[in-house]
């Protein structure tokens, strides 16, 4: 039979508390376990059985107390229907058990909480960001200065190309290749090359300038 999913239950401060009751708890003598188990999350001040209490066969009621709200309140988050030696546990707050001292505490801490997260939210508005004059100038001129150095390096990675011996330019009376048939291959197009630009140039010269049109109309 396919398990219902929980509800939801919101808590206020009211219903909160660091006291909590533990059921469904195996009667195997196992309240050591139970409190080393609750006990990860914060410290436990006691773990003891309520044997008072109504359960259901073969099972136990724990009552726990932590030292601080929040700790109860992460256990009970994490322990609540969590399985514990083959047991679903069932975790719920008891503000029943609470003296005045522990509820005037408790609502101290809430209110300390809610005060830091109001300055915290705030201190800076989402969506904008604060840059002081002087922040904004030293990143313009870091940005000039950057680009300052990216021009000085083009230029002298220029000039070590044109002084480097290694980069020289080949004559066209050479030889590009070690292969006789390729070098005869490339003085065929050095050839072909050369004659269209002649033709071109000659044809360029031949051509003669247009004469001027006369205007033969009437004047009136």
């Amino acid at each position: 039979m396919p398990r219902e999913p929980a509800a939801v239950r919101v808590y206020t401060v009211c219903d909160e508390s660091k006291y909590l009751i533990v059921r469904n708890v195996p009667s195997l003598g196992c309240g050591d376990d139970l409190a080393n188990l609750f006990a990860t999350y914060g410290p436990v001040d006691e773990c003891t059985p309520m044997d008072a209490e109504d359960c259901d066969p073969y099972t136990d009621v724990f009552f726990i107390k932590f030292s601080q709200v929040s700790n109860a309140r992460f256990a009970k988050r994490k322990l609540d229907e969590s399985v514990f030696l083959g047991n679903r546990l069932q975790v719920s707050y008891a503000p029943q058990f609470e003296s005045l001292l522990d509820t005037k505490e408790k609502l101290e801490v809430r209110r300390k909480e809610v005060l830091g997260r109001m300055k915290s939210s705030s201190g800076r508005p989402e969506g904008l960001s604060h840059h002081s004059p002087g922040q904004g100038s030293s990143a313009a001129n870091s940005h000039r200065q950057m680009s300052s150095n990216k021009r000085e390096y083009t230029k002298t990675l220029h000039a070590s190309q044109f002084e480097d011996p290694r980069f020289t330019h080949v004559s066209s009376n050479k030889d590009y290749f070690p292969s006789e048939s390729m070098n005869a291959t490339v003085n065929l197009v050095r050839e072909k090359l050369d004659k269209i630009q002649s033709s071109s140039d000659n044809s360029s010269a031949i051509v003669a300038p247009k004469k001027p049109r006369t205007d033969n109309r009437r004047r009136i």
